[in-house]
Order: C-alpha cells, then sequence, then structure tokens
C-alpha cells in the first residue's frame, strides 16, 4: 500500500486540513446531544456534501465523521455495538470525496476522546480499556482505507498514549492534537511543552 499521507507531505510544504465539522452539520439539521456519526449511515448525502465543500475550498486533508465513534462516545446513543459499521461509513464516504477529487486528498480517520477520565484522575476507564476502545475504533478506520488516523482535542496523558497504543497496531501515520484552554494547559494540567 502506498502511503498517501507521507507523500503529499514530501510533495507540499505545509497541507492544509478541513474543520468546522459539527458548526457544518448543526446547519443541515443536527441537533445538539444528537449523535452526528449516525450520519454517516442514515444521512450520507449530507457527510459527502460536507467532504466536499471541504475539498473544494482546498483542503488537502479530510477528517471522517467519526470523531465520537469509539466504544464509550456511542454507549450514550445505545450505539456501542456499531463501532466498526459507523467507522467503515464514515471513511466510505470520505474516501468516495477523496477519490474523485481530481487531485490527491489524504482521508484521515478522526478519534476522539472516550468521554471518559482515566483512572487516574478519577475516572471509570483503565488505560487498557482506553486502548482497547481506540484500537477497535482505529482498526474500524484502517480496514476501510483512512490514509492516516488522527486523534484529536485529547486532554489526559494516559489518554493521548492509549490512543497512540490503539493506533499503533494497524501501521497507518498516527497524528495526535490535544485541547488546550485560555491558561496555556489542557483540562487535566497538561502544558504544550508536557504534550
Amino acid at each position: 500500500m502506498t502511503d498517501r499521507f507521507r507523500d503529499l507531505l514530501d510533495e507540499k510544504p505545509f497541507l492544509l486540513a478541513d474543520g468546522a465539522t459539527g458548526t457544518n452539520l448543526f446547519t443541515r439539521g443536527l441537533v445538539s446531544g444528537d449523535a452526528p456519526e449516525l450520519w454517516n449511515i442514515d444521512r450520507p448525502d449530507d457527510i459527502q456534501w460536507l467532504h466536499q465543500g471541504f475539498v473544494a475550498a482546498g483542503a488537502d486533508i479530510i477528517l471522517t465523521n467519526s470523531f465520537g465513534a469509539n466504544h464509550y462516545r456511542l454507549k450514550l446513543h445505545n450505539a456501542q455495538d456499531r463501532v466498526a459499521e459507523l467507522n467503515a461509513a464514515a471513511a466510505a464516504n470520505a474516501r468516495k470525496i477523496a477519490d474523485g477529487a481530481g487531485r490527491p486528498v489524504i482521508v484521515a480517520g478522526s478519534m476522539g476522546p472516550t468521554g471518559e477520565l482515566p483512572v487516574e484522575k478519577g475516572g471509570t476507564l483503565t488505560g487498557d480499556e482506553m486502548r482497547d476502545a481506540f484500537a477497535e475504533q482505529a482498526a474500524a478506520l484502517a480496514e476501510a482505507g483512512v490514509d492516516v488516523l488522527w486523534s484529536e482535542t485529547l486532554y489526559a496523558p494516559e489518554e493521548l498514549e492509549a490512543a497512540a497504543a490503539g493506533a499503533a497496531g494497524t501501521g497507518l501515520p498516527f497524528v495526535c492534537t490535544m485541547t488546550f484552554d485560555s491558561a496555556r494547559h489542557t483540562m487535566m494540567g497538561l502544558s504544550p511543552a508536557d504534550y
């Protein structure tokens, strides 16, 4: 398999990623509290519209609509048994648009936080449970053809380690971002330098 992500990084001085997935889906009728990941199956045309808009705007990287498609986030919507199905559909929607772009466009498999705190921070999930949730999602995204795994807006170092460990088994490139507040730390007190 060719490594489209690294090839494009070698070719261009920077890559432009998409953004504002939730904001755009709200304009299409998504209701606060609903799981946008279910739209991968229920409203694929809206998800493909979103990806197409980002590609038309010049994005080199489009993120799958799978930010909350892990076991623990989907459990809030009684869809925890649909991890593989929803991630595969998310990847297929993005892949369709990327492959029809007429230029190289990278499909990044979006993996957001579990929504649970690690036990080390007073939460309920062990590192192994977090890793397993990320591994399940990463495997589904990889099997469905994403070019890179993209873990975003994490806030605890334990979750970052679990995401990286869960993604490692796929052999895909891995990108991770954390979210920092106005005091320049994550919710768990991690500074950018510590990250």
